[in-house]
Order: C-alpha cells, then sequence, then structure tokens
C-alpha cells in the first residue's frame, strides 16, 4: 500500500450496511485514511442502510451548513403493529389483524403527501433541556415534542405479497422520520404500522449509484481510495459561483466583506454562494449580508488555505 504525504480532504458516499451506527462507519472510515477529520450527515439507524454523506478533512467544516438537503428512501411498511421505536427493531405495543385493503392504504399514504406537521419520535438524537430524547426513553420518560414542518415531495405505495406489508418511496425534506411517517400512517389507518426496513437512496444530491461499500474501500490501496473523494465543493452545486478578482479574493481570505457593486453582482440578501479565487478554485462558502454601504458578500466559512 502506498503513502499518500496529503491529508485526505473531501465528500466520500458509503453504502451503509445494517447493523452499525453511522459513527462506526466514521470509525472505519478515520482507519481507512488515516485521519481523525472525518464526520458525516444525515445519520441513519442500525436498521438502515444506504447513502451517508461522510466529510473528510476540511470538507468536515460544512457539516453546519448541510441542514437543507433533500432525501430519498425505500422503505418497508408493515401494518398491523405498533412499537415504542416505531420501528421492527422496538419492543411491541399493539397488534391487529384488522388490515385496511390495499385501495383504503393507498389512499392514506396519498393524505401525507406535500407540507406536514411531524412530532419526532422519542427514540431519536434530538434534545430537550441538554439531554438526547433516546437517552430519556430507555429511562422510561416521555416528554413532550413539538411538530415540526416537513415536507414530503412523493409517496409512492406499492404492495408486497404480503396483506400487511407495502414498499414505500419516500422523497423529502431534510429532518423527516420515515419511521414517523409509517406509524403515523398506521394511526390514520387505525391498525397501527411500523418501519419494518429502510434503504437511503438519495442525499443532498448524491445517489446510492455513487457510492462505496466497507468492502469495496477496504480492498483499495490508499491512493486508489483517495481518488474516490469528491471535491468539497459538491456539497454545495445547487448554489450560485462567484469568482473573485486577485485583490478581493485577498480581502475577502482577510475578513473584509465584498461590496457587490464592486464585483458586478446583484444577489439577494441571505444569498449563499460558492467562492473562486483568480486561480485557485473554490476556496470559501460565502453569504450575501447587509451592510451600511449596501450588500457584500463575506465569506462564512473557509475550506482552502
Amino acid at each position: 500500500m502506498s503513502e499518500n504525504k496529503f491529508e485526505p480532504n473531501g465528500v466520500l458516499i458509503v453504502n451503509k450496511p445494517e447493523g452499525i451506527t453511522s459513527h462506526d462507519v466514521v470509525g472505519k472510515i478515520r482507519k481507512l485514511y488515516g485521519t481523525r477529520k472525518v464526520g458525516h450527515t444525515g445519520t441513519l439507524d442500525p436498521l438502515a442502510t444506504g447513502v451517508l454523506v461522510i466529510l473528510l478533512g476540511r470538507a468536515a467544516k460544512a457539516a453546519e451548513y448541510l441542514v437543507a438537503d433533500r432525501k430519498a428512501y425505500i422503505a418497508r411498511l408493515t401494518l398491523g403493529l405498533t412499537t415504542d421505536t416505531e420501528d421492527i427493531t422496538g419492543k411491541i405495543l399493539t397488534q391487529s389483524n384488522d388490515i385496511p385493503t390495499r385501495d383504503v392504504v393507498m389512499s392514506a399514504c396519498g393524505e401525507f403527501l406535500g407540507r406536514i406537521k411531524q412530532i419526532p419520535p422519542m427514540y431519536s438524537a434530538l434534545k430537550v433541556d441538554g439531554k438526547k430524547l433516546y437517552d430519556l426513553a430507555r429511562e422510561g420518560i416521555e416528554v413532550e415534542r413539538a411538530a415540526r414542518d416537513i415536507e414530503i415531495f412523493r409517496l409512492d405505495c406499492t404492495p408486497t405479497d404480503k396483506t400487511n406489508e407495502y414498499e414505500l418511496y419516500v422523497e423529502c425534506s431534510s429532518g423527516t422520520y420515515i419511521r414517523t411517517l409509517c406509524a403515523d400512517i398506521g394511526a390514520r389507518l387505525s391498525c397501527g404500522g411500523v418501519m419494518s426496513a429502510l434503504h437511503r437512496v438519495q442525499a443532498g444530491g448524491f445517489d446510492i449509484e455513487n457510492s462505496h461499500t466497507l468492502e469495496e474501500l477496504e480492498a483499495l490501496d490508499i491512493d486508489a481510495r483517495y481518488s474516490l473523494l469528491a471535491p468539497t465543493e459538491s456539497l454545495f452545486e445547487d448554489l450560485e459561483a462567484v469568482k473573485l478578482p486577485a485583490f478581493y479574493e485577498k480581502l475577502c481570505r482577510s475578513g473584509c466583506e465584498i461590496y457587490q457593486n464592486k464585483i458586478g453582482t446583484k444577489l439577494e440578501v441571505g444569498t449563499r454562494v460558492r467562492l473562486y479565487g483568480a486561480n485557485c478554485g473554490f476556496f470559501a462558502l460565502g453569504e450575501v449580508r447587509e451592510y451600511e454601504n449596501g450588500t457584500a458578500i463575506k465569506a462564512i466559512k473557509t475550506f482552502s488555505l
């Protein structure tokens, strides 16, 4: 295995296997790439498989800015059952043999399209008064959770060969809990429902087709692993690119705001952009802000020295 003297920087798409946590994947990637600077976006439960976006090196600094991405899943909904975790791994709370017809189930699924409210599950990493909900749940404590706004862009419901089981294809906003969606569908049908399988096929513009299994990564030498890293800027491909002349690039890197009337841009306040230098390529994430003398772009996170 050859040595690579440079610190790994970039984005790696892992096809997470069932049975391990997202943090477990991070630990394996740290060993494979020889760096502690590894993070991830969009946690997947141990039951879930599929796209896990891994950030290495300076790319890990982007995690806090990646909260509004769109995701897609293939899930299995099992009706006639409720559990404390809202998935098949939890403690069974109720069981029912009164399963609605196929048409009724598919009609109920259609009612969840669009902007809806969703109450996060107790078994989640959200915090209340500094404590994670799943820690409270394990102590037998249930607390009130505020409903959150989410959006279901697409929800396809396909029957399987079991009368109480359906395959769901879901495209949704970030922050959507698919197991809670399954539980809510089951509640709407008055028979109960749990998520019995979950496979994420898209997250933040990255598809399962471009992912790599841990076994594939382990079989490669270090140079081949490096070649799989996508550039950090790929995390922000939906943002407009602004190229700064050398003089303004230097000012921007020094923490100065760059007034739009100086560089010929007319972007709205609050707009985020990819910042490129005259010769260095992408170097920072910027945001348009209002100042006393007008609107200007300011770097909010620098990724390249």
